[in-house]
């Protein structure tokens, strides 16, 4: 996963329980990145985690991360919350992109609290571009909301505080519109836009660092085969296929192991999939020929992936 080694060369608070982080090549200039890329970041002892970066898109000197603080979470915002100071090496990933922008002569934005984070890059891109943006950007209160003076610079930014406004007007807001729609935020936000626009015939980009609930209740066993080989491996109910490659000494390149990060995104060659990931759209899932093999599942007896 970890590619290289960043330092942090400032920190500071940028919301109620939210901190950001300015990060440096020990050496050289960083990888290039485009709007809604994010980075694996290493919580020694915790895990890997997934931040989107937030900063400015010119520049290959520095990138910036936002993280918010759960002290009773997964671990590894708390983890960085302790240790992530300035002058601190972190090991991270190179950038990767699961929620591209794409051209359109208009966008709506839609985010909750943390989720301003891939948002804001592409908020920029896109009045860069010329584009007619609007943002509508919730949190619980006013002091939850990020970066807001940065987003007091465009002119259709929308600040719906919960305590004040109540919930973003979903229906009002997807209702016969023609914008391209992208929307990141805290899961119960995700699940009503993404209904809402199926009501409404919209389709709704939308990108998830925690994984969608999943019933694993009915899980069953199958068979993976290895298209290169024609090893068959057997996948248990309680097991993963990648828990089933590894076991079998097939290398597989993973990081989040919960279908958020895409990296591990695998062909499959036959078979039907149950997909599970947070990753792949609607359409690319249709399209059948790929999927998240440390989540989905098959739901034939067989799958052969192009291993």
């Amino acid at each position: 996963m970890t590619d290289l080694t960043v330092r942090v060369t400032d920190r500071r608070d940028v919301a109620e329980g939210v901190f950001a982080l300015e990060l440096t090549a020990l050496d050289g200039v960083l990888p290039q990145w485009s709007p809604g890329a994010h980075i694996d970041v290493v919580a020694e002892g915790v895990g890997v985690r997934q931040y989107s970066l937030c900063g400015d898109l010119a520049g290959q000197q520095r990138w910036r991360i936002a993280i918010l603080h759960e002290p009773a979470g997964r671990g590894g915002s708390d983890h960085l919350f302790g240790t992530a100071h300035v002058g601190t090496e972190l090991r991270v990933s190179v950038p990767r992109n699961n929620f591209e922008l794409e051209p359109a002569p208009e966008y709506l934005f839609l985010a909750g609290g943390i989720g301003i984070t891939p948002i804001l890059p592409m908020l920029a891109a896109a009045t860069a571009a010329g584009a007619r943006a609007s943002l509508y950007y919730g949190a619980r209160t006013r002091a939850h909301l990020a970066f807001t003076e940065e987003l007091g610079g465009y002119p259709r930014v929308n600040l719906v505080p919960q305590n004040e406004s109540g919930l973003l007007p979903l229906a009002e807001l997807l209702a016969d519109t023609t914008a391209t729609v992208y929307c990141c935020g805290p899961e119960p936000l995700l699940a009503a836009v993404e209904a809402e626009g199926a009501r409404r015939g919209v389709t709704v980009r939308t990108e998830r660092f925690v994984p969608r609930p999943v019933d694993t209740t009915v899980d069953r066993a199958f068979e993976v085969r290895l298209a290169s080989s024609g090893q068959v491996l057997p996948v248990p109910a309680n097991r993963t296929i990648v828990d089933a490659l590894e076991a079998a000494g097939v290398a597989i390149v993973t990081s989040c192991r919960e279908g958020t990060c895409g990296s591990c995104e695998t062909k499959f060659l036959e078979g039907e999939v149950q997909h599970r990931d947070s990753v792949l759209t609607a359409a690319e899932r249709a399209s059948g020929d790929t999927m998240m093999p440390c989540v989905s599942r098959a739901i034939s007896d067989v799958l052969v992936l192009d291993l």
